[in-house]
């Protein structure tokens, strides 16, 4: 097994066990929050996987980091890495196209693209970093990019809130 697979299963499954009762908290909040038309906790989107597989994601229904929690049963299942680039739509232009260099690693939970300030970078800026991690990736890129992730997430919400 790749030390990118082995990396992967060991902190998505300790990730799991770790954020279940937030997880569980979430989804209670979402569904007490819903309307009855509006009783799905899970937003599900269709997106390209390894080799431009399509698979169904699962996200929490809500707004903000922890609508991302149910990513990490793809990571587990290995249809999603830890890291790697952003997760398309399998009728993305990247994913069609020529260009599908992408779709040659996993798409990831997060990756360059959610540690460089994500949504405030132009699109074509994310795809440079996610072919840039493409072309490049090695497991201490991964773990690099692991930690810098939370200090990310909270560096945009301490922002948001200023």
């Amino acid at each position: 097994m790749a030390a990118k697979r082995v990396l992967d299963l060991t902190g998505g499954l300790a990730l799991l066990v770790l954020l279940s009762p937030l997880a569980a908290a979430v989804a209670l909040s979402t569904a007490l929050r819903s309307t009855p038309s509006e009783r799905t906790v899970l937003r599900r989107r269709t997106v390209a996987g390894l080799a431009g597989r399509p698979f169904t994601m699962l996200t929490f229904r809500t707004r903000g980091p922890l609508a991302a929690l149910p990513l990490l049963l793809h990571v587990v299942a290995g249809r999603m890495s830890l890291v790697g680039p952003c997760p398309l739509s399998p009728t993305h232009r990247e994913c069609t196209g020529g260009g599908r260099r992408r779709l040659s690693v996993r798409p990831g939970l997060t990756g360059p693209w959610q540690i460089s300030g994500r949504t405030d970078l132009p699109w074509e800026e994310r795809e440079l970093l996610d072919l840039h991690y493409v072309d490049h990736h090695w497991l201490g890129m991964d773990l690099l990019i692991l930690a810098r992730t939370l200090p990310a997430v909270r560096r945009r919400r301490t922002a948001r809130f200023a």
